[in-house]
């Protein structure tokens, strides 16, 4: 088994996630997907969080199923049994650390202002008394706050597209202050000086989602702490391991 991810010295190691699992490979976000991820040697993965009517935490990117109902009007009986629940997907990530992406978007149909989902992941997570193991992230940054205030025992990351250079200083400040463990911008457009910022702060830097070798390995070269990809196999390869 990998190790399970615990705070490292910043860019010591490039540690490879599993975006949705190896999702190249199985279907995403399925528990044959985070196994497979683990067989492959990956190092995390990454699942993503959402809530059905009757309470349960469910693991799904979209917040529609294939025929268009959504998935916070259903029972979790009434789901795919390809769906997991966010404990079985853990189950299924022995061995790795987890980033466990809550999904909360204003746009869609399960967008919940008061962020009572964070709070019921954030107690989940810590009932299960393997905090070292979980990385909490959102695009909005109240969840990942509310998740901060509920349990600052876990670390949490803001996700993002763009972090403009004008901003930068001022967004990784607001990171440090807020208690907040790690920025995950898009690498498309991530720097090396957004990295070697970052870091100045004690800020963990993971992107997402990279599936091209030549880019990884430049990222590895700039000392990203993880990439996010849906080809961990390749990765692996890319860093030498």
């Amino acid at each position: 088994m990998n190790q399970i991810f615990v705070p490292v010295t910043l860019g010591s190691q490039t540690f490879v996630l599993a975006h949705r699992g190896a999702s190249r490979a199985e279907r995403e976000n399925t528990v044959l997907a985070f196994r497979a991820a683990g067989d492959m040697g990956a190092d995390g993965v990454e699942l993503d969080v959402r809530l059905t009517a009757d309470g349960h935490l469910v693991v799904h990117h979209d917040p529609r199923l294939e025929d268009g109902r959504d998935i916070c009007a259903l029972q979790r009986s009434e789901l795919p049994a390809h769906i997991p629940t966010m404990h079985e997907a853990l189950d299924a990530c022995a061995g790795m650390w987890v980033n466990v992406e809550i999904k909360n978007d204003e746009k869609e149909p399960d967008f919940d202002s008061s962020d009572s989902v964070a709070e019921l992941v954030a107690r989940a997570l810590v009932e299960r008394n393997e905090n070292s193991r979980f990385l909490i992230s959102s695009f909005r940054r109240e969840t990942i706050n509310k998740v901060h205030d509920c349990a600052p025992e876990l670390r949490t990351a803001w996700l993002t597209t763009v972090v403009a250079p004008n901003d930068a200083e001022s967004i990784v400040e607001s990171l440090v202050r807020g208690g907040h463990s790690a920025l995950h911008p898009w690498v498309g457009l991530l720097s090396k000086e957004l990295i070697d910022l970052c870091h100045e702060r004690g800020i963990q830097v993971n992107t997402w989602t990279c599936d091209d070798a030549v880019r990884m390995a430049e990222l590895a070269k700039w000392k990203v702490d993880a990439i996010c990809t849906n080809v961990p196999d390749v990765a692996l390869r890319v860093l030498g391991r």
